[in-house]
């Protein structure tokens, strides 16, 4: 897609805004519709949960009664995955909370991400997404000098709809505004936003930033390894659901 930055910023941000909901919602498929590679690396997520260690289970079983008692109650599940920047950790968070919940069939959940400001999604975040199978394009900006780029992420193709990845405060009006869980991956967001304005939900779950390997030999092992972190984790707390929600 070859559309300019400024149309893109004139065009599919205000389109976003206003139909954020149409972008953010795909349709209900199998777990064997997911890219090939992609299905792959999730089962292999799928069998790693003996790297989690029991008090972090913990705490992520706690995000996934959460989920449950939105499901028994028939409510729609949306979930707002707050780091810093919203550059790294988030959008693993958001993209794989997504994915987790595709690849065991539980439905009405819809995952966003945001942070206490706005930069960019790094692009080692992005291109460790990439290595997994996600399909990320970059289709244009958020700004005219191109410092923001917007993603369109693709995990399947069967999908009728996709979803449009950038960096944005956790209140920018493409994410819920009330009635949504936040799940905050880092330490200072957790510290410097206690209170998040219409969340009826906080979990605090830090991951350590991939990014204090910038510039080194093993940079991409590292964003690579905290991408497979992130993945786990958030697996096992749809495993966790799916599970629960079998017994019921």
């Amino acid at each position: 897609m070859k559309t300019s930055n400024v149309f893109l910023s004139l065009c599919i941000i205000p389109f976003l805004i206003f139909n954020f909901s149409s972008f953010t919602s795909l349709s209900k498929v199998e777990k064997n519709k997911l890219y090939p590679k992609l299905q792959n690396y999730s089962k292999n997520l799928a069998s790693n949960f003996e790297t989690i260690d029991e008090e972090r289970k913990i705490k992520l079983k706690k995000i996934g009664d959460y989920i449950i008692n939105k499901k028994m109650d028939k409510k729609q599940i949306d979930m707002t995955i707050i780091c810093t920047h919203n550059s790294r950790r988030s959008h693993f968070g958001q993209a794989w909370l997504q994915i987790a919940a595709y690849y065991y069939n539980i439905e009405g959940i819809t995952t966003f991400s945001g942070g206490t400001e706005s930069t960019a999604f790094n692009p080692r975040a992005v291109a460790a997404l990439q290595r997994t199978g996600i399909k990320l394009e970059k289709v244009g900006s958020v700004d005219k000098e191109g410092k923001n780029p917007i993603y369109l992420m693709s995990v399947g193709e069967k999908f009728e709809k996709e979803l449009f990845m950038f960096s944005k405060k956790y209140s920018h009006k493409q994410n819920p505004q009330k009635d949504f869980a936040a799940i905050m991956v880092c330490s200072d967001a957790d510290k410097n936003c206690p209170l998040v304005m219409g969340a009826d939900a906080r979990f605090a779950i830090p991951f350590k930033d991939p990014k204090i390997s910038d510039g080194t030999d093993k940079e991409a092992q590292t964003y690579d390894e905290r991408c497979k972190q992130i993945g786990t984790e958030f697996f096992f707390i749809m495993d966790y659901v799916k599970t629960k929600l079998n017994r019921e």
